[in-house]
C-alpha cells in the first residue's frame, strides 16, 4: 500500500485501521455466502465530505460565503453544523476517530479509494454515497448557507467523484427551504453522469406538499428519477429534545421525520398529482411502516373528506414505495420482521442499504441470512430492485470477476 496521502504527505501510521483490516469478516461473509455470483446494490452509504471540506469550499459562488466555509471549516462547530450532535460513541468504534489514518495512493481521489475498499470487502458493486455532516444542513437557519453549500457539494461530487467511477452514485441533495434553488439543482444536474436521483434531508420543517415545490416534482417526473427522504436526527427539535439518551434520540427521530412527510404526502395527494414520481424512504428502519399504513387506513375510512384527491386507501401508496432497509430492526419475535416484509412488498419495493460505515451498519448477510426469504427475494433486495429502478447496468465489480476467474483456474481440469 502506498504510503503517501492525495496531497503527497508522507504517512508513518499502521494500517490497523485500514478498512481491508475493519472489514476484514465482512469479507469472510462475502465469501462464505457467494455474493460473486450476483449483483448487490448499496443505496445508502456516506463518506466523510469534511476531509475533501477546502475542495468543496472551492466550488462556493459566493466569495463571502465561501471564505467564510473555509475559515469555519464543516462539522461540530462549522458552517454546516448543527451544534449537540452526539452520535459518536468515541473508542467504541474506531472507524470514527481513526478513520484518517488509513493511508490512500495519491490517486485516484481518497473518497474513491475508501469506497471501492468497503465496497469490494462487503461485495457491493454498486454504491449510491452520501455526505455525513452536511446532511445536517437542513436545519441551518442561514438559507443562503443551505443553498450555497448545497449546490458546491453537489458540483463537486460529479466532478471529483461520480464522474471518475461508474461503480459510485449519488442522489443529490435539495435545499428545501428553497423551492427555486431546488428546481434549479434538479434543472442542473439531472443529467449529470452518476445522479441517479435527488434526496430531501428529511428534519426540517418546510412542508413538502406546498405548490412551491410542484415544477421540481413535475421535473423529476420527466427525468424519471426518484425523490428520497433521508432520514436524521435533529436533536434541536422541541420534542425530541426530551429524550436524554442518543438510544431514545437514535430511535424516535430516524422514523420520526419520514412518518411526518409521508403522512403529507399521502393525504395531500401527492402520487395522485404525480402518479410517475417514484419515492424512496431511507434510513428509516421498517417498524414503523405497517404502523402508519394501519393508522392510515383507519382515520382516512373515518374522514375521507380530509384526504379528497385519493382515490384509494393510503397503505396501496405507501406499497408502492420503496424503502432502505437500514437498520433492520432484529426483533425477537421474527414473525413480526416476516409480516412487515409482506405488507411493503418487500420482493419489489426493498432496497439494500449498508450505511457504512456509521455505527449502526447493515452487512448484505442481514438480508441474505433472513430464513423466510426465498433465493430469488434475497438477490431483488440484494441489488436487482435498485437495478431496475435506477435503470443500472448488470456489472458485477472487477474484485468480484477476478475472484471467479482464480476460482475457475483452480478448478482441476475435465
Amino acid at each position: 500500500m502506498d504510503d503517501l496521502h492525495n496531497d503527497g504527505r508522507r504517512d508513518n501510521s499502521d494500517t490497523r485501521f485500514d478498512t481491508s483490516v475493519l472489514l476484514k469478516n465482512a469479507a469472510k461473509q462475502r465469501d462464505e455466502r457467494g455474493y460473486d455470483d450476483f449483483l448487490i446494490i448499496d443505496v445508502d452509504s456516506h463518506h466523510y465530505e469534511t476531509e475533501a471540506f477546502k475542495e468543496i469550499a472551492q466550488y462556493i459562488s459566493d466569495p463571502v460565503l465561501r471564505d467564510e466555509a473555509m475559515f469555519q471549516g464543516a462539522g461540530h462547530g462549522g458552517i454546516t453544523s448543527e451544534l449537540g450532535s452526539y452520535q459518536s460513541m468515541m473508542g467504541r468504534v474506531t472507524r470514527y476517530p481513526n478513520r484518517k489514518k488509513e493511508k490512500t495512493p495519491p490517486a485516484p481521489h481518497r473518497d474513491i479509494t475508501l469506497m471501492r475498499r468497503w465496497m469490494d470487502a462487503m461485495g457491493v458493486d454498486i454504491a449510491c454515497m452520501f455526505p455525513t455532516p452536511m446532511l445536517n444542513l437542513a436545519s441551518c437557519q442561514r438559507i443562503e448557507v443551505q443553498v450555497g453549500l448545497a449546490k458546491a457539494y453537489n458540483e463537486w461530487l460529479c466532478d471529483r467523484i461520480l464522474s471518475q467511477d461508474s461503480r459510485l452514485k449519488s442522489m443529490l441533495y435539495l435545499p428545501l427551504h428553497d423551492p427555486e434553488a431546488c428546481y434549479d439543482i434538479v434543472k442542473q444536474f439531472g443529467h449529470r453522469k452518476g445522479v441517479i436521483g435527488f434526496m430531501i434531508t428529511a428534519p426540517h420543517y418546510a412542508s413538502v406538499y406546498s405548490n412551491a415545490y410542484a415544477k421540481s416534482y413535475s421535473l423529476l417526473q420527466e427525468l424519471d428519477v426518484p425523490l428520497a427522504f433521508h432520514a436524521g436526527f435533529p436533536s434541536s427539535d422541541q420534542g425530541l429534545k426530551l429524550t436524554n439518551r442518543f438510544i431514545g434520540l437514535h430511535a424516535l427521530g430516524f422514523p420520526w421525520f419520514n412518518m411526518i412527510h409521508m403522512t403529507n404526502w399521502i393525504i395531500n395527494g401527492m402520487p395522485e398529482r404525480f402518479p410517475k414520481l417514484k419515492t424512496i424512504w431511507i434510513e428509516s428502519g421498517l417498524a414503523w411502516i405497517p404502523f402508519l399504513m394501519q393508522r392510515l387506513d383507519n382515520e382516512f375510512m373515518m374522514r375521507s373528506s380530509d384526504a379528497p384527491l385519493l382515490k384509494r386507501l393510503p397503505s396501496d401508496y405507501m406499497r408502492e414505495m420503496y424503502f432502505s432497509s437500514q437498520p433492520m430492526e432484529r426483533v425477537k419475535n421474527a414473525r413480526a420482521l416476516e409480516v412487515t416484509f409482506e405488507m411493503i412488498n418487500a420482493g419489489s419495493q426493498l432496497l439494500y442499504s449498508s450505511d457504512y460505515p456509521h455505527w449502526d451498519m447493515d452487512l448484505p448477510s442481514t438480508i441474505y441470512d433472513l430464513p423466510f426469504l426465498d433465493e430469488i427475494q434475497k438477490r431483488n433486495i440484494l441489488g436487482e430492485n435498485a437495478r431496475k429502478l435506477f435503470k443500472l447496468p448488470t456489472d458485477l465489480s472487477d474484485a468480484k470477476l477476478e475472484r471467479r476467474a482464480a476460482r475457475a483456474a483452480a478448478q482441476p481440469a475435465g
